[in-house]
Order: structure tokens, then C-alpha cells, then sequence
């Protein structure tokens, strides 16, 4: 066993008894030591494989582990249980209270409730899908962080209009005998508060409890695993304090900052070597890091000697900064499955997508990156570019007549093709309302002598469809400047095109090639990965691109409070440190048709 682990890797092995926090960096050998662990508790502690929980975040992580164990100990392992928390607290719920598969709702089951009761609601929004997966989010923050639902408020909609809907959602729940994800957590911890007879049950059952990624745990998951190995505290936690980047989801680096307070004996060792990137990448991650508060202290080293310099390049805009990326990629000799191009929202990827697909180069997407030709706002633009082509069909007037407001009723179309002189006439007690429809006229015989590029200006500032966003953003209560980045990508992505048919035609294409992308799914082996900074956690390429590393982007412009920034600040340093061999850092001067500065992130390591 010690040819292969080094000197604090078998400090964690060797540890028996009582509880364990290792801090374990990127590319310093978790996996390993976990499963090294758990042989040594079976073969010299005597320790029975039944009694033994390893618990993991994802499926998958959780059959990987699994499945390194039993070449180790194929025997013994079949005994050890490997699970996620959610399969876990489910599993203790089926021997509780009888639950089977069918009592979990259905994701679909979940769309469709939600969607009724907007409607019942009379709640109207743009993008409805959107809309739902964030109030979800809300639904799941609550539950996870264990607010009490009179104190939480919502990002998304009212209050009066989040606490119906959420106690709408849970009335659902209880008289269908459903539960969610979240509630498995839910119901498990008042299950083990109220039931010290179980709690005792499962804590005989499970004296040895191991969990992987440990800086991604939220309060409640947390609060079950501490009563669960309460018994002997033999708890023994992997993770890295450095990389918990998902306070969205309820998880925060305060749960495993606080550990030691909560557990008095608690036994602390440092996976201190990077077997993963070159010392150049090592380096420049630990310088900025160390820029956050809110950590443990540590040092790291790289395993990896030399290496080539990291290279940080700016450019004009981010077409030429993709440009690059592609040059690149397409010239290098590294297998594309070993190549990745990161980013920090999933919006971001479009412009890279489009340039893949035009040169053939094969990609598989981490995330799902929404077309934004199919956006709201997209769908507006178009509808006033279809007419200034030619079309009068109602449906596109009923998109644009209000947008910005002009008062029209819909009553006011009446039949399926609309004239002008029709419409007029039907205003013709209201000359103010009926010199609107002229000048609207106007304006669409205007765009349709323009190119793309000048159509979307003149519609933004001479009709003043951005005057209507600014009021759409006030009357939802949500940011404008989302709304206005979607407009800015729309117009800046039109300017390559000479008129409407050659960027109608690119569009449809762009629309079909993504729908076969996403059929193919990740079955594609040899194929360059666009991922999140969050996506990418957990993995590692021989090259890694990290485009658009500017200040609004990465830091996002959202992060404003201090613990905001400390985690924008982590997903960077998840970002950086996914690179075993080349590390590419790119920077535009304008995002979106905006002037824009290097990220701090940049300057915190000493790198311009």
C-alpha cells in the first residue's frame, strides 16, 4: 500500500476511528484514498463490509467508486454500500414508510402541475420554461437550506404569489402520496428527529460513514449525516473547501469551515500534491485563491515538474477571441476528446457552437445551451423583420402591436391577414391610435430596405423596443440588463450577414445541426467538451480553453456581496485547474458590443 500513496494520502488511509476532514485539492487522489480507506477498515480493523456507507453525489460517481473497490476486494465490496444521498435517504424511506418508485413525481408530473396552476393563476410569462425551472430551484432552496417559507423571499416572482404556489405545490404532494428529490431529505431528517428508534436502527446498521465531495452538501443533508454517525462519530469526509461552488443549490463552504467547532476531536490532513496539472497551473491557482477569506489555509504542490507557460491572449471581440480557440484546436496534434473550451454561463457558448458546427468539428456540450434564436426577444425582432418582408399574418402583429405599447386591441384584427387600411378604419374615432398604425407603417417599410444589423438598431431605438424591455423588466421585477445582453448578442451575431434570407437560412441550419448534436448526446468519444465551470468539476483534459475571462463574465456582474465574489472566485479556480498539460486564458475588449476589462481574477495572479 505505501509504494503508491504519499505521506498524507496514508495518514487519511490509516485513520480508524473517530471523525477525519480531508482536504483534498484538485488532482491530489481522493478516489484512492477512499477506497484505500475502506480496505483498510475491512482488512485491518476488522471492520465488517455491511456496516461500511460510502455516499457520493452523482450516480456516477457513486458506480466509479463502486466499481474500483471490487477489483480490490471483489467480495467483500458487494457488502460495502455505495450511494448517492438521495438513493440513500430513499432507501431508509422505503423500509420507514413503505415509498416506492411510482411515489416519486415524475419531472414531466412536476412541469405540467406547475404550468396549471400559472395558468389558474393568471400568471403570464415570456419564457414560461424558464420561469418554472427557477421557481423549482426556489422550491428545492427552501426545502435544502431549511427556511421557513415566511422568511424567504423570492427572486422570481412576489411573495403572496411564491408562498401560494409553493404551498399549492406541497398540497399536491401530500394528497397524491408524492415526494420529490428534495423531500427525501426533508423526510429523513424529521424522520431521524422523531424517531430515535430508527435513527438508532440505521446508526447500528452504518458505523462507518464516508462521504466524497464533502464541500458540496447543503445544511439539511448535512444536519441527517451528523445524527446518522452520531453514535461513534466515526465520520469520515473528503473534500475541498476551494471548489464548493454550488451556494446556488444550498451548499456553502461555512457547513465545512464550521466542522471542526462542531466536532471537537475532528482529525484534519491536506492532500497536499497535485498529480493533475503543471506547477505553472498550480501556481497561478493558489495565488488566486488565497485572494478569498473565507478558506482553510493550505498549501499545494504539483507532482508535475516544468510544463509549458500558461498563455493569456486579448482580442477585439469574441469573434476573433473564438476564432483563435478554433485555430487552435484545428492545428494542434491533441485528441479532441482530451480538449475542452470552458465558460462561465452557458450563453456563452453559442458564438463558439456556431463556429464548430461551420468548420465540422465535432463537440459535445456539458450543458444545455439554449438557442437564442428561439429566445422571446428573438422571436419579437423576427416577427417585425417577417412583416417588413412582407407577411400579414395576424399572429405576427399580435407578437409586435404592443411591443413598444401602442394601445391596439386585439379585437382590432380581426381576420387572419391583415391590411393596414383595415386597421386604420377600425380607429377611426381615435386618430391618435390610428396615426400609431401609420407610423408603424413607416417604420416597417424602413427596415425592409436594411441590412440585419441596422433593422435590429432601428427596431431598439427608433420604434423603441428598448424603451419596452426597460418597462417588461420593471413590471416582472427582474434584471433589464439580462434582457438587454440577449439583444446585444442578437444584433451583434446579425452583422456578418448581408440581409434577412442569408441569416434566416444560417439560423435554420444553426436550429438542425443543434438538434443533431443533442441526438448524438455524448456518444460521440472523439469530440471537443464545451462545459460550465460547474459541468467541468470533477474533470480533467490534457488542453483546457478558458474564453472570455473578462470582468461582468467571470466574475460574473451579478456577484456583488463578498461571499458572492468568494464563490465566483472558486468556479475560476475549478475552471484553471481541470488543465494536466495546456492551460489557454482569453479575454476580449468588448462583450456583446460593450466595452470590457481583463478579469480581476487575471490581476489577482500577477498575469496581464
Amino acid at each position: 500500500m505505501k509504494k503508491c500513496l504519499n505521506d498524507s494520502q496514508m495518514q487519511a488511509v490509516l485513520h480508524q476511528e473517530g471523525p477525519m476532514m480531508v482536504l483534498a485539492g484538485p488532482g491530489s487522489g481522493k478516489t484512492l484514498v477512499i477506497t484505500r480507506r475502506i480496505e483498510n477498515l475491512i482488512k485491518n480493523a476488522d471492520i465488517d463490509p455491511s456496516n461500511i456507507l460510502v455516499i457520493t453525489f452523482t450516480k456516477s460517481a457513486a458506480s466509479e467508486m463502486k466499481e474500483r473497490f471490487l477489483r480490490r476486494m471483489p467480495t467483500e465490496g458487494k457488502r460495502v454500500t455505495f450511494g448517492t444521498f438521495h438513493a440513500v435517504f430513499f432507501m431508509i424511506l422505503k423500509h420507514a414508510y413503505g415509498f416506492r418508485a411510482e411515489n416519486v413525481i415524475r419531472e414531466d408530473e412536476k412541469i405540467y402541475l406547475m404550468r396549471e396552476m400559472l395558468h389558474s393563476m393568471r400568471l403570464d410569462y415570456e419564457d414560461e420554461n424558464e420561469f418554472i425551472q427557477n421557481l423549482f430551484a426556489e422550491i428545492g432552496l427552501v426545502k435544502n437550506s431549511r427556511i421557513q417559507l415566511a422568511h424567504y423571499y423570492s427572486t422570481n416572482c412576489g411573495q403572496d404569489v411564491f408562498r401560494q404556489i409553493y404551498k399549492e405545490y406541497e398540497q399536491f404532494l401530500h394528497r397524491n402520496r408524492k415526494i420529490d428529490f428534495d423531500d427525501m431529505l426533508v423526510y429523513t431528517y424529521e424522520l431521524f428527529s422523531q424517531r430515535k428508534d430508527i435513527l438508532s436502527a440505521w446508526q447500528n446498521k452504518y458505523r462507518y460513514i464516508l462521504v466524497d465531495e464533502f464541500q458540496d452538501v447543503n445544511q439539511i443533508q448535512y444536519d441527517i449525516v451528523r445524527m446518522l454517525a452520531a453514535s461513534g462519530n466515526n465520520l469520515f469526509v473528503v473534500g475541498d473547501d476551494d471548489q464548493s461552488i454550488y451556494r446556488f443549490r444550498g451548499a456553502k463552504p461555512e457547513i465545512m469551515l464550521n466542522m471542526p467547532k462542531d466536532f471537537k476531536d475532528l482529525k484534519m490532513v491536506n492532500l497536499s500534491v497535485n498529480y493533475r496539472c503543471p506547477a505553472s497551473v498550480v501556481k497561478m491557482a493558489s495565488q488566486i485563491i488565497s485572494h478569498n477569506r473565507e478558506r482553510f489555509e493550505k498549501e499545494i504542490h504539483a507532482a508535475k515538474k516544468g510544463g509549458l507557460p500558461i498563455l493569456i491572449e486579448k482580442f477585439e471581440s469574441q469573434r476573433e477571441e473564438y476564432e483563435k480557440v478554433l485555430a487552435r484546436i484545428r492545428k494542434g496534434k491533441i485528441p479532441y476528446s482530451q480538449i475542452a473550451v470552458l465558460f462561465r454561463t452557458n450563453m456563452q457558448a453559442r458564438g463558439l457552437m456556431e463556429l464548430l458546427l461551420e468548420y465540422n468539428i465535432p463537440f459535445t456540450a456539458k450543458d444545455t445551451v439554449p438557442n437564442i434564436y428561439e429566445h422571446w426577444i428573438a422571436k419579437d425582432l423576427f416577427a417585425y423583420i417577417r412583416i417588413a418582408k412582407g407577411s400579414r399574418q395576424r399572429r405576427d402583429f399580435l407578437m409586435i402591436m404592443n411591443r413598444p405599447k401602442r394601445y391596439l386591441s386585439r379585437e382590432s384584427l380581426e381576420e387572419e391577414t391583415v391590411a393596414f387600411d383595415v386597421w386604420q378604419a377600425f380607429y377611426s374615432e381615435q386618430p391618435w391610435i390610428e396615426e400609431r398604425i401609420e407610423k408603424l407603417q413607416r417604420d416597417i417599410r424602413e427596415i425592409s430596405r436594411m441590412r440585419p444589423f441596422a433593422a435590429i438598431n432601428y427596431i431598439r431605438k427608433a420604434i423603441g423596443y428598448d424603451e419596452f424591455i426597460k418597462e417588461y423588466a420593471e413590471y416582472r421585477k427582474i434584471s433589464a440588463e439580462e434582457l438587454f445582453d440577449v439583444l446585444e448578442e442578437l444584433q451583434e451575431s446579425s452583422k456578418v450577414y448581408p440581409n434577412f434570407d442569408t441569416w434566416f437560412l444560417h439560423m435554420e441550419k444553426y436550429k438542425k445541426e443543434l438538434e443533431q448534436m443533442r441526438e448524438k448526446g455524448n456518444i460521440q468519444e472523439e469530440a471537443v467538451t464545451l462545459a460550465t465551470y460547474h459541468s467541468a468539476k470533477g474533470l480533467e483534459f490534457d488542453v483546457v480553453h478558458m474564453i472570455d475571462v473578462n470582468e461582468g463574465v467571470t466574475p460574473y456582474k451579478k456577484a456583488v456581496l463578498p461571499a458572492d465574489m468568494e464563490e465566483e472566485r472558486r468556479m475560476f479556480y475549478v475552471g484553471i485547474t481541470r488543465a494536466k498539460e495546456e492551460l489557454y486564458l482569453y479575454c476580449a475588449k468588448k462583450i456583446n458590443n460593450h466595452e470590457a476589462e481583463i478579469s480581476r481574477f487575471l490581476m489577482e495572479a500577477d498575469i496581464e
